[in-house]
């Protein structure tokens, strides 16, 4: 069921080779340094030609009308490349999903097509200092004043925060939770960058909304119905995060099979030595599992079915597979996966975010007990 077609394995092989040749190696140049906004914006625009932001999205958006499994095995070989790349490219993805299916027509005419083409860059505003994973507890407000809402609030740990253009924001009106599109230019807001373990490169953001006004007809789907809406979102949201992990798991494996083919110790390259053989076979066999769990999530979403369950076994196990796989890499290489010569010490940082974002391990656990009992334990 999840063999790729002709098609898209043209579209993967020739993804991959931009990747390898052209932007890979431009990447590398910033380690974990900050990448410019305009870097962001140039390689986005780049990799909407291949399909990346636009294979899920409907044509008269600006997108390729294809589906999400094929978009997902695009967004695995950019995660390959460089998770601070993806992050942003996820995060327009998501947003213009939630804009085609939910926002008033002149908005999405206004901002998908800019979204989908890598021109504007999107953040969406779930998260504040005290809310996490409890999304009905937000507590940022939207106050009706006429033909506007004023909000007032925090958000943190927002993706792109820094270089986004616009900021689809979760507040509590009077109906009560609603999602209210803000233009940076139009509306105004202010960011603070967080400095994270890894993933400096693109921007993780705290977000300060002080009285800001918004027309009312910036507001997307009906107002009080973002809790419903966000959970449509989430699907998406983790099946990308799926995709994170086990694409940072692959090209740990990877680093270490090539490693493991270079190395010799006692005597012998170190693939011949069973412990490391088995390390190697188990995590392969498990990035694959990881994989598997998520094209079929994907499928769900292409055919229409709501795949609660099967979004979060997926997001649970591929993120927790990359600390597993980047872990053994890591031990494969020694004291050489410490240093800053060998990429594997970045993947290693990088696998410890997966788990967190967009509902943690062991939230996701409590989604699929939820599923299967029918009660839930939050």
């Amino acid at each position: 069921m999840y063999r790729k077609t002709e098609e898209q394995q043209a579209a993967v092989d020739g993804l991959r080779r931009f990747l390898d040749e052209k932007l890979e190696p431009e990447i590398r140049k910033y380690d974990d340094q900050v990448i410019p906004d305009e870097k962001f914006r140039e390689w986005a625009g780049q990799l909407s030609e291949f399909g990346v932001l636009t294979a899920p999205h409907p044509e008269e958006h600006g997108g390729y009308g294809m589906d999400w499994v094929t978009h997902l095995m695009l967004f695995e070989e950019v995660v390959y490349s460089s998770l601070d790349l993806a992050v942003p490219l996820l995060i327009n993805v998501v947003a213009a999903d939630l804009l085609i299916r939910l926002a008033p027509p002149e908005l999405c005419e206004r901002y998908v097509p800019d979204l989908l083409s890598g021109k504007k860059f999107a953040s969406v505003g779930i998260s504040e200092p005290d809310v996490g994973s409890d999304v009905a507890a937000v507590k940022t407000k939207a106050v009706r004043d006429g033909d506007y809402y004023v909000i007032s609030g925090e958000k943190t740990w927002i993706s792109s925060g820094r270089f986004a253009d616009i900021f689809i924001c979760t507040c509590r009106t009077e109906e009560g939770l609603s999602h209210i599109l803000i233009d940076r230019e139009e509306h105004g807001f202010e960011t603070r960058d967080i400095k994270k373990i890894a993933l400096n490169g693109q921007s993780t953001a705290q977000v300060f909304l002080n009285d800001v006004r918004v027309p009312v007809g910036n507001i997307i789907g009906d107002a009080g119905q973002a809790l419903r809406q966000t959970l449509v979102v989430f699907e998406r949201a983790r099946c990308h995060m799926a995709v994170w992990g086990y694409a940072v798991g692959r090209r740990a494996n990877d680093e270490a099979i090539k490693y493991s083919r270079e190395r010799s110790q006692h005597g012998k390259l170190i693939a011949g030595h069973q412990l490391i053989a088995d390390k190697i076979a188990t995590n392969a066999t498990k990035i694959d599992a990881a994989r598997l769990l998520t094209l079929r999530a994907g499928a769900m979403i292409d055919a229409g079915e709501r795949c609660d369950a099967e979004c979060a076994m997926a997001k649970w196990y591929g993120t927790e597979i990359a600390i597993t796989a980047a872990r053994d890499a890591l031990q494969i290489h020694g004291g050489n996966g410490v240093t800053k010569d060998f990429i594997i010490e970045r993947l290693a940082r990088e696998s410890l975010i997966g788990p967190i974002p967009d509902g943690t391990t062991e939230i996701q656990k409590l989604i699929i007990a939820r599923s299967l009992t029918g009660i839930s334990a939050f």
